[in-house]
C-alpha cells in the first residue's frame, strides 16, 4: 500500500511537472509572438491557487526581471474593484443600484437626474465622456456637466470614464472617507494584498518601488514607452497597480463570499439588459457589460467574466469551470484575454 502511495504521488508530481512545461512553452510563444517584454501568471482553480508564475522583464533599460512581487498597472480593471465597493455599499444599506444619482450627488444637470447608479456601472447611462480611449482629457468635471447626453439611458452601451468618476464621489460621500482608502479598507486588507496597497492608485503618475515600466506597440508598431495620465478623481475607472498573486487572492475571497455574498455576487456578474432585451458591449465575444466587468456570453450558454483593462491585462473567470486565470503584462496591445481561454486545456 505505502509502495502504491509513493508511485501515486510520483505520477502526480510528473503530471503537474508536464502541464507547468506546456502552459510555460504557451506562455513563452505568446511572448514571443507579440513582443511582450514581461508577464506575471496566476491560476485559479476551486478557490485555490494552482499555479503562480512570472517571465520576462519588468524594465527593458535596467534589465530588471519580473518576479512575483512585481507590480503592473492594470488600468480598467481598478472599475471591478469600484463595483464591488458600490455592492459593499448597497449591503450596508447605504444605497441601491437603482436609484438615481441625483439621490447622492446634489446640482447635477437636469438630464442626468434620472440615471441610475447601475447605468452607470454598466456604461448603459449616456453620458458624455470626459477622456478618450488614448487617456486624452476631452472635459474636466465641471465641463462635462455642460455636454449634452449621448443617448437615453439604457438604449445603448458606450464605454465612459465619467461614469466611474461618479461613482467614486457617490463612494466618497456614503463612505466618508476616499474611495481609495475604502477599497484598501474594505477589499486590499481582507485579502492581504499588500503590494497592491503599496503602489496606491497613482498609475503611471507616482514612483512605485519594484514595478514594471509600461511599454507600448501602438504608436509606431515597434515598441516605445507608455504612459497616460488618470486625474485623481477618475481614478476609480483606472488608477491600480497590482500583481498577480494579489488580484488570484482577491477574486478567491470575492468568489467564496468574504466582500460580498453570493447573492451580490450574482447580481455583479449579470450583465445589463438593455430596453431592446439584448446585451451589449466591446463587440466580438465581449458582448455584454455587468457591475464593473465585461462578460462574454458564449453559443454554448457558458458565462465568461472577462475583467480587462488597458489592452495589456486581463483576468478571465469560469464560473462552470470554477477556474480564473490572471495575466498581467507591460505591453499595451497584448490583448492577453484573446489567449487565456487556451490554457484551460493544460489545467486538471
Amino acid at each position: 500500500m505505502k509502495n502504491f502511495l509513493l508511485l501515486l504521488t510520483f505520477l502526480v508530481s510528473i503530471t503537474a511537472y508536464c502541464q507547468t512545461t506546456k502552459i510555460d512553452d504557451f506562455i513563452k510563444t505568446k511572448m514571443t509572438e507579440r513582443n511582450i517584454p514581461g508577464l506575471q501568471l496566476a491560476i485559479v482553480k476551486k478557490e485555490q491557487i494552482i499555479l503562480s508564475k512570472s517571465y520576462g522583464i519588468a524594465n527593458i533599460e535596467d534589465d530588471i526581471k519580473v518576479d512575483d512581487s512585481t507590480t503592473f498597472a492594470i488600468n480598467s480593471m481598478t472599475k471591478a474593484f469600484t463595483g464591488v465597493a458600490i455592492m459593499q455599499l448597497q449591503e450596508q444599506g447605504k444605497l441601491d443600484i437603482e436609484d438615481t444619482i441625483q439621490d447622492y450627488l446634489d446640482n447635477l444637470p437636469e438630464s442626468w437626474k434620472n440615471i441610475t447608479i447601475k447605468q452607470c456601472l454598466t456604461h448603459t447611462s449616456g453620458l458624455p465622456n470626459m477622456m478618450n480611449d488614448y487617456a486624452e482629457i476631452l472635459a474636466t468635471w465641471e465641463e462635462v456637466q455642460q455636454l449634452p447626453i449621448v443617448f437615453e439611458p439604457n438604449t445603448d452601451f458606450e464605454y465612459n470614464q465619467t461614469n466611474y468618476t461618479i461613482l467614486g464621489k457617490i463612494i466618497n460621500k456614503l463612505s466618508g472617507m476616499s474611495f481609495q482608502k475604502f477599497i484598501q479598507e474594505h477589499q486590499l486588507k481582507p485579502v492581504n494584498a499588500n503590494r497592491t496597497i503599496e503602489a496606491g492608485f497613482g498609475h503611471y503618475e507616482e514612483v512605485i518601488p519594484h514595478s514594471a515600466r509600461g511599454y507600448s506597440n501602438f504608436k509606431t508598431g515597434n515598441l516605445t514607452h507608455a504612459y497616460e495620465y488618470f486625474p485623481e478623481d477618475m481614478r476609480t475607472a483606472a488608477g491600480m497597480s497590482s500583481t498577480a498573486l494579489d488580484l488570484a487572492n482577491w477574486h478567491i475571497a470575492l468568489q467564496n463570499g468574504e466582500l460580498i455574498s453570493k447573492q451580490s455576487l450574482k447580481q455583479l456578474w449579470t450583465p445589463a439588459i438593455l430596453n431592446n432585451g439584448k446585451t451589449k458591449a466591446f463587440g466580438g465575444n465581449l458582448n455584454g457589460y455587468a457591475i464593473g466587468t465585461p462578460i462574454m456570453l458564449m453559443d454554448s450558454g457558458e458565462k465568461i467574466v472577462a475583467t480587462i483593462g488597458g489592452g495589456r491585462v486581463a483576468a478571465l473567470t469560469f464560473p462552470d469551470k470554477e477556474t480564473t486565470i490572471i495575466v498581467l503584462t507591460n505591453l499595451q496591445g497584448a490583448f492577453p484575454e484573446r489567449h487565456i481561454e487556451e490554457l484551460l486545456e493544460f489545467i486538471d
